[in-house]
């Protein structure tokens, strides 16, 4: 052969791992249970909540909107997924219900 490159021999078989399935396996569902405790479960949580604030959107609830927007809500249709929100006196705007991010206490709009 060469003189700079060894030969390469197959090892023996002697004892190889036996339960190299088995572990690989046990390895895989403890990363599944980290994945859905630590990933899908919060996320899951949230996307509840949301979607029950969203439900429970009525006249009158001051909300502040994810583009940072605090208005009070004048129109609420049930069949469409839109809200007229007032910012103030002269400005009414409407956005989809999915764009509230939070529904503020009353009187919220008065002390800003």
């Amino acid at each position: 052969m060469s003189l700079f490159i060894s030969n390469a021999y197959a090892q023996s078989a002697a004892g190889g791992q036996q339960d190299g399935g088995l572990s690989m396996l046990i390895m895989l569902g403890i990363f599944g249970l980290i994945f859905y405790f630590m990933l899908y479960r919060p996320q899951a949580k949230r996307v509840k909540e949301h979607k029950s604030l969203v439900e429970s959107l009525s006249k009158g609830d001051e909300v502040l909107t994810q583009g940072g927007m605090v208005g009070k809500i004048n129109k609420v249709t049930a069949e469409k997924d839109f809200i007229e929100v007032s910012l103030n006196d002269n400005t009414n705007i409407v956005v989809q219900k999915s764009a509230v991010s939070a529904v503020l206490p009353k009187g919220t709009m008065k002390n800003i």
